[in-house]
């Protein structure tokens, strides 16, 4: 699909921009296309309906960004720059071929969707991030914090849902590693998800919660609502910034505890990035089977390591987070992405304090590199020995 779209004469827009800034509520297509027609008679049916697009765009959109995120393959959009923006399709950034007309016009378009998403973006509050009426998550920094020019990075959801067999048929979860994936679910075992920013741990652990038997109750908790798994009985908690005297906020580690009392028969957070961590270790500690969530980690083995710094900046002591991290999670689930950007499910493993050390390890039971793992007879017999009579 292509995105090159002509930008509109900026001086007719200036006109434009000035008689709007005087009428009162937002205007209605039909009064766009007034306003148009009355400061350039001449335009033409199509490039009149084009005006009044980028109008449209402006005061209610994303500006020249609607272009990008109406293409059904697009999953992130990236503002460096008026000149400087960049799409991802699913295989990589490549440049896209819209723009802004200069750093003010980006700038109203990050404070413009801001505002969309409830939340506020100036001098006083120069990072922003929230998401908008669709789903589309919004992050925004200001000058001077962001050094060369307001920055906008948009992450736009899935339009339709992903599925395990999907996955498999694309080439990003192995035959072997899906079977294994599907057992970890049915057993009722509590595993992460970990890897890079726009790795797709978001996705998969969408697409896993979509397994659990429709009899089991789920209950998200989530800084920015971005999970939508199909399944029939979905509980979501959401975080919420501070308000505009700095008061107000409430964070995911208040949320998993309140979700502790709601009943969840699977407690899901969607990103372990906090002090949340400690109510989460302490959850799957007491009974709560089947937790999950998602984690930044550079591999499956840094896990332990991710998990005691959060653990220990809460407050929670070293030995004690590799203990109750031993005694509560299951299983670690690493995707990544390859050169040409494409999404994969790297490797499974599971995690065990042996007896007498006082650290946790992970070790790989099957890994793409290498395709090792246990034979598919084998599965179940794994599923009782890491389940321990669960």
């Amino acid at each position: 699909m292509s995105d090159l779209l002509p930008r509109p004469d900026e001086a007719l827009m200036r006109r434009l921009r000035g008689r709007l800034a005087a009428e009162p509520g937002l205007p209605t297509t039909a009064r766009l296309a007034a306003l148009v027609r009355e400061e350039a008679a001449l335009l033409g049916g199509p490039a009149l309906l084009h005006v009044v697009e980028a109008l449209r765009a402006e005061l209610a959109g994303a500006g020249p960004l609607e272009v990008l995120l109406a293409d059904p393959a697009v999953t992130d959009v990236l503002v460096n720059g008026p000149d400087d923006v960049w799409v991802d399709r699913g295989a990589g950034l490549v440049r896209a071929s819209v723009g802004f007309d200069d750093e003010a016009d980006v700038r109203r378009v990050a404070e413009r969707l801001s505002a969309r998403a409830g939340r506020r973006l100036d001098e006083a509050s120069p990072w922003v991030d929230g998401r908008l009426p669709g789903g589309v998550r919004l992050h925004a920094v200001l000058p001077p914090v962001a050094a060369d020019g307001t920055l906008v990075s948009l992450r736009v959801p899935a339009r339709e849902a992903f599925t395990l067999e999907g996955l498999e048929a694309s080439g990003a979860v192995a035959p072997r590693a899906a079977e294994l994936l599907r057992l970890l679910v049915a057993s009722r075992l509590s595993f992460v998800v970990t890897g890079g920013t726009g790795s797709g741990k978001t996705t998969l652990l969408g697409v896993l919660l979509g397994l659990v038997d429709a009899r089991e109750r789920l209950v998200l908790v989530e800084d920015t609502a971005e999970l939508r798994p199909d399944h029939p009985h979905v509980v979501r908690l959401e975080g919420r910034p501070p308000n505009l005297e700095g008061v107000g906020a409430v964070h995911s580690r208040d949320l998993v505890r309140q979700a502790l009392r709601m009943r969840p028969d699977r407690l899901v957070v969607g990103e372990v990035r906090g002090g949340e961590v400690v109510e989460l270790l302490a959850a799957l500690n007491t009974g709560h089977e089947g937790g999950c969530g998602t984690l930044h980690a550079r591999s499956a083995g840094a896990v332990p390591a991710r998990v005691e710094a959060l653990a220990t900046a809460a407050g929670l002591g070293r030995e004690a987070a590799h203990a109750q991290l031993a005694a509560g999670l299951d299983a670690v689930v690493h995707v990544g992405r390859d050169r040409s950007g494409a999404r994969h499910v790297d490797c499974i493993a599971l995690v065990s304090r042996p007896a007498g050390e006082a650290w946790c390890r992970v070790e790989p039971v099957w890994e793409r590199s290498t395709g090792d793992g246990p034979a598919a007879a084998d599965l179940h017999e794994l599923a009782d020995r890491l389940g321990g009579g669960r």
